[in-house]
């Protein structure tokens, strides 16, 4: 899919659904803020939430006293969202309007974090690019924590085909360049009531 694809969907999907009806939805986002907090980066470090438009990730992460946040997402509607909810404090993050595969990082980050976006990459030039872009934009001993749909995840959201990943495949994907620090099986239950499986990684990026 090309970057004006994919912008054009999200686009619609932020523009015609509240973000508490998506799939992904999650009140609170325990899994990702535990990593974070296992990760042991401190509250002046930065950190970027990848895909993170709507997410209420970024809420937990300040009210936690996390100081430095950036979100980054391809839709300005899913933005948008999240800056409205937010109201006065949304002026104390970064946003960010950027296809994922095409950013190029002003500055490095200490933790990158990614729920929402590595499982929608299904051609193989933009995994690669994607990789490449979180290379760029950490420190080296950053932290990467990535969620994908795990091996009994659903095989499409959102009405687009998605990978479903193991642990090994995401190792052969990421192992040049991150050390795996841990990894887990974690169901999500959507606000339809359904259940959909993730796998969350933490990874460190080589020195």
């Amino acid at each position: 899919m090309q970057s004006e694809q994919r912008k054009s969907h999200w686009e619609q999907v932020y523009g015609t659904k509240r973000a508490n009806e998506v799939s992904w939805f999650q009140p609170v986002p325990e899994k990702s803020l535990q990593l974070i907090r296992a990760t042991g980066i401190e509250h002046d470090q930065a950190i970027v939430d990848a895909g993170g438009g709507a997410s209420t990730l970024v809420d937990n992460l300040l009210a936690e006293g996390f100081r430095d946040i950036s979100v980054l997402d391809i839709s300005a509607n899913a933005l948008l969202n999240s800056q409205e909810r937010l109201g006065e404090i949304a002026g104390e993050v970064s946003w960010i309007e950027a296809d994922v595969t095409e950013f190029i990082a002003t500055r490095q980050y200490d933790l990158w974090h990614d729920r929402a976006v590595f499982h929608f990459l299904t051609d193989p030039a933009d995994r690669d690019r994607y990789i490449e872009v979180v290379r760029r934009s950490m420190h080296a001993g950053g932290n990467l924590v990535l969620a994908t749909f795990g091996p009994q995840g659903p095989l499409r959201c959102s009405g687009l085909d998605i990978c479903r990943y193991g642990i090994e495949q995401l190792t052969d994907l990421l192992g040049a360049y991150f050390v795996l620090q841990s990894h887990e099986l974690d169901e999500h239950t959507t606000p339809s009531g359904s259940v959909q499986q993730f796998l969350y990684s933490w990874w460190r990026l080589n020195s």
